[in-house]
């Protein structure tokens, strides 16, 4: 009775046929989007960091461990919105704020009368969630509404796609030699060998007919964005590894939860800013 269920299942641990209709999927929404109506792209990341706030935190809380959730959930918000208007200064400007409000939040957890429990942890933990998804999202959104910005978001989403792809298909077919097995025993030198590659690649390619610029700009940017996702992933496996859980959630099939596929996306998003920002 379940060999069927193995059978969908691939050497990465991937149910591969719900995967790829789930990406394809999300691509698909994503070129829309970019294509026909920019600004949605805020509430598209909008919606995204909300639903990731939620997921860390419900999987902290399974362990025992409580964030300052409304504020992480409404600073979030504030922190991507208020980049429309005033750019990265009134996101960061946010930033501040929400870490002020979990620092009083947990202060006052427990009322006025009883000192709070775990405080130095758990806003620790919020503070961490904090710099880890809104802090990270609004230079995704910042990126969209400089010159090309479409095709700057083009141009990360893109390369990263190409580096999971390039990964995912040389670790099958030649991984061989872990790459930090005590993290993550799946991911192989093989398979950073191909991300590289073909992150590359496709790099070069967009740096020329996306973003009309020197092809080296891409030399630069796909290495760099290889090396910076695989290490978000890496954090991801190892935060999950702290907690004993395989995925943050499961709202996504094949992929897990939305943390689970934005991991990458998230430092990857302030990196093609920075490079992009520098050398164009």
């Amino acid at each position: 009775m379940t060999a069927p269920a193995q059978s969908k299942t691939s050497r990465a641990g991937r149910n591969l046929p719900a995967a790829i209709g789930v990406g394809v999927a999300l691509g698909a929404g994503l070129i829309a989007v970019l294509a026909l109506a920019p600004r949605v792209w805020f509430g598209v990341v909008a919606v995204a960091i909300a639903i990731a706030t939620w997921e860390v935190a419900k999987r902290l809380r399974e362990g025992e461990r409580e964030v300052a959730l409304i504020p992480l959930l409404v600073g979030g918000q504030a922190i991507i919105w208020c980049t429309w208007p005033w750019g990265l200064t009134g996101g960061l400007v946010a930033v501040g704020g929400t870490a002020l409000a979990v620092l009083v939040w947990k202060l006052f957890a427990q009322g006025l009368t009883e000192a709070p429990r775990e405080y130095t942890r758990d806003v620790s933990l919020s503070l961490l969630i904090l710099a880890w998804l809104p802090l990270m999202a609004i230079f995704a959104v910042d990126m969209v509404q400089q010159e090309d910005g479409r095709y700057r978001v083009f141009t990360f989403l893109i390369v990263l796609v190409c580096s999971d792809v390039g990964g995912y298909a040389a670790g099958i077919l030649f991984g061989k030699h872990p790459m930090v097995p005590a993290i993550s025993p799946k991911k192989s030198w093989e398979g950073l060998g191909g991300s590289l590659v073909l992150a590359t690649a496709g790099a070069v390619c967009c740096s020329i007919w996306l973003l009309d610029t020197h092809w080296w700009i891409g030399m630069v940017l796909g290495p760099v964005l290889v090396i910076v996702g695989t290490c978000g992933d890496l954090i991801e496996s190892q935060i999950k590894r702290d907690l004993g859980i395989k995925d943050m959630g499961t709202m996504l099939p094949g992929h897990g939860g939305l943390m689970d596929r934005i991991d990458s996306l998230l430092p990857g998003a302030f990196i093609t800013w920075a490079i992009l920002t520098a050398l164009m």
